[in-house]
């Protein structure tokens, strides 16, 4: 996988439009946004202006901004590096060994590798309330000061770790902070923008910060104690343009050299993707830069580790990517003039676009791309041991010796979810079970390891050598040929508890085939994590079968896995030798939570226990053109689109319902729907315990963007998700809560009826209301 080489005309229109609204939002007064590869530019505008006090000045691509903390990696980590790469310092020695005075009141043992990973345990910053001046007096009140935590312990900001690295590259270089980074770094790439004191000549380029009428901080350093430090510090005070910033990140992403100039070792590069910070810190530090996904398309199913990053107070921000081979740089003044301006959304949605324009990149593309990283990855998977008493279906089953599994030629259906109170696998436990010959493999949609997006054919699993039958493909159910050899199906996936999660329908036609081959399936019982003891329509229309809706059911049906299985067998007619092993330790109305069993993903999108529980409702109307969040942090806890009015669409929800918060917000997912497109729409929260279920949350959407947007919503594609017609019509014809309440629930009760029938765990099933 590699990054895109260019961007496209979409691509261009939507940073415009982020760029632009963040303006008229009064975020930013204006800002230069670059994108690039490590050949050239492949993207450069300037958008609003430099400075709108006292007067208008329109932004230029050559504006010249105030970098704030950019300064710690432009400048002072890039010195450190380049002093150790001369031996002048030592990245593991105490700070003490060169500036010996800084050792008392506890810091002794503090590392130079722990000032620039944020790790050292002193505070943010310096006392500002008394009126200090000068470096002098900056350097005294640090020698006083004692660390607010152990070295090496948690991350704390500081840019303490900084102004102290500034005073070692004094001590060992024997020059100016400033003349050793314009010698060493800014004139051999040639950044003739960059300095810590732009000249006079250039004033009029320089984007202006804060002040009053009567004067706007221009070319002098915005932070307070670089100020009082001269405008000279390691933490803060220097200033560029993208121009010259692009030259930077494309020395890094040509590991260390732009052209013919070496600025550092390529081993020295490499080493700054790797985390120097405790591995729950959020972002994870490594050599003065934060660290973070790559920008691929589904970066935010990734490690948080692969990109350099930082940003700067004043509204500037840089991120190298090696994995893509791409770099992007935003500068605002977002700080101009009153100090109120916010820069986040644009650096967020920005990059959320320039990742859209890039392929999917696997956990095996960043070991392959930064080898160094290769041993680290898999540290930052959840643990994936049980703390409580349920046991799962493949915890009795391997308790019972796998009596029943003895001397058959076994199929497994599983995936990432097959794993027992340990966090063994099933793959692996059945490969290795005494007595157990373990055949084949099939997967169903998402694949063995839920990485899957797309359908997928069938190949062969690497890691046992096994073949891995595809039942998300041009086939979706077990054909004779994969079946064939087969003396037992074993299945082992953790379900939804929702009536469209495809798994289910899976499991209808694994049962199929596997009655029409007389092949008999032994099913391994896992919890309904949405609880099963609730159940909550809307049913789906018994002509509305398909892979989405295999049985007219409501969408939580409030069965688990097993359960279910012995329904669909009686209720379909279809006669599979099923065979049930019940879970151990296990109640109806014990939540997944409280269960104990390990959380693992079900597939990309539904990564986390509070979007399952969002999945139920907002995903009623994905079909219809509408985000619900797919590529980006928080599937299914958003909706928008580019036509949607965020605020309106707040409001509207929040006079329905308080059983949910609705929060404008705007995004721009990476992949699926609007994919690299400016969104409008909502973030949905619930309240501490809602009593209303999740699906009742879907008929309130497709209500309200009905009714606020009939001529943009498409209410009829929602048919298949929502299962019932006379619900749409009723949407359609405006009906109130309470009518839509009543045709939710229709149907319900002779479902539960049915439902009763097939309960491996006894039964106390609520209704919520709506």
């Amino acid at each position: 996988m590699t990054g895109t080489s260019e961007i496209t005309d979409a691509a261009r229109t939507s940073i415009a439009q982020i760029a632009e609204l963040q303006i008229a939002n009064k975020n930013i007064p204006g800002a230069v946004i670059v994108i690039g590869n490590r050949s050239r530019i492949l993207y450069q505008q300037h958008f609003g202006n430099r400075a709108t006090v006292p007067d208008v000045e329109i932004m230029s691509d050559d504006t010249i901004f105030d970098l704030a903390s950019l300064t710690k990696v432009v400048a002072t980590t890039t010195a450190i590096l380049q002093l150790a790469e001369q031996g002048r310092i030592d990245l593991d020695a105490p700070v003490a060994r060169y500036w010996p005075a800084f050792g008392a009141h506890g810091k002794a043992y503090i590392t130079v590798r722990e000032l620039l990973s944020h790790t050292s345990g002193l505070a943010p910053d310096l006392n500002l309330s008394d009126d200090w001046q000068g470096k002098q007096a900056a350097m005294q009140r640090i020698v006083a000061l004692s660390p607010l935590a152990l070295p090496g312990q948690r991350v704390i900001y500081s840019d303490i770790n900084f102004e102290v690295l500034g005073v070692l590259i004094e001590r060992t270089s024997h020059m100016t902070l400033d003349r050793y980074c314009e010698k060493y770094i800014f004139a051999p790439l040639g950044m003739h923008d960059t300095a810590f004191s732009p000249q006079i000549s250039v004033l009029e380029r320089v984007a202006p910060t804060q002040g009053n009428l009567q004067h706007m901080l221009r070319g002098q350093v915005h932070d307070p104690s670089a100020a009082r430090m001269g405008g000279i510090a390691g933490h803060a005070g220097l200033f560029s343009s993208a121009a010259d910033l692009a030259r930077f990140a494309r020395m890094i992403l040509n590991g260390g050299a732009l052209g013919d100039v070496r600025i550092l070792r390529r081993a020295t590069v490499a080493r700054l993707l790797l985390p120097d910070s405790p591995p729950d810190a959020a972002p994870l530090r490594g050599l003065g830069w934060a660290l973070d996904r790559p920008l691929s398309a589904n970066r935010d199913q990734l490690p948080p580790i692969g990109m350099l990053w930082h940003t700067g107070f004043t509204g500037t921000g840089l991120w190298i990517d090696p994995v893509t081979q791409r770099f992007v740089i935003i500068l605002s003044n977002r700080v101009h003039p009153d100090g109120l301006g916010d820069a986040a959304a644009l650096r967020e949605q920005i990059l959320a676009v320039v990742s859209s324009v890039s392929s999917d990149s696997a956990v095996a593309d960043i070991a392959r791309i930064a080898p160094q990283l290769a041993p680290i990855l898999g540290q930052f998977a959840s643990p994936l041991i049980a703390n409580g008493s349920t046991r799962s279906g493949i915890d009795v089953l391997e308790a019972d010796g796998f009596s029943q599994l003895a001397g058959q030629r076994i199929g497994l259906i599983t995936n990432q979810s097959g794993i027992d109170h340990n966090g063994r696998s099933t793959i692996e436990i059945l490969q290795q079970a005494p007595g157990v010959h373990l055949a084949a493999l099939f997967a169903l949609e998402h694949g063995l390891y839920g990485r899957q997006n797309q359908e997928f054919s069938s190949g062969m699993d690497p890691a046992t050598r096994l073949p891995v039958h595809s039942l998300y493909g041009t086939v979706k159910r077990p054909t004779p040929s994969m079946l064939a050899g087969l003396d037992l199906l074993v299945w082992d996936v953790q379900d939804a508890g929702v009536r469209f999660f495809t798994f289910e329908t899976s499991l209808g036609y694994v049962l199929e085939a596997a009655a029409q081959q007389g092949i008999p399936v032994l099913l391994l019982d896992r919890p309904n994590p949405l609880g099963a003891d609730v159940v909550a329509g809307p049913m789906l229309d018994p002509g509305r079968l398909s892979f989405t809706g295999f049985f007219p059911l409501p969408v939580q049906h409030g069965m688990t896995i097993g359960e279910l299985g012995r329904l669909f067998n009686a209720e379909m007619h279809i006669g599979a030798d099923l065979r049930i092993v019940p879970m151990q330790a296990y109640a109806r109305q014990t939540t997944f939570k409280q269960s104990g069993l390990p959380w693992i993903r079900l597939s990309p999108n539904l990564r986390s226990m509070d979007q399952l529980a969002l999945y139920p409702g907002v995903s009623l109307v994905e079909g219809a053109n509408v985000s619900v969040g797919r590529g980006t942090p928080t599937p299914f806890q958003l909706i928008g689109a580019p036509w949607i009015n965020g605020q309106q669409l707040a409001s509207e929800l929040g006079d329905a319902t308080d059983e949910w918060r609705f929060e404008a917000v705007d995004f721009v997912p990476t992949e699926d729907r609007y994919r690299g497109l400016l969104c409008h729409g909502v973030k949905i929260k619930p309240v501490d315990k809602p009593s209303a279920a999740a699906p009742y949350l879907g008929i309130l959407l497709a209500s309200a963007l009905w009714r606020l947007y009939p001529q943009q919503f498409q209410l009829d594609q929602t048919v298949a998700m929502i299962g019932s017609a006379k619900l749409l019509d009723a949407i359609r014809a405006g009906a109130d809560k309470q009518q839509l309440a009543t045709l939710s629930q229709a149907g319900i009760a002779e479902f539960l009826l049915m439902r009763a029938r097939y309960l491996l765990y006894p039964d106390d099933a609520t209704v919520p209301a709506f």
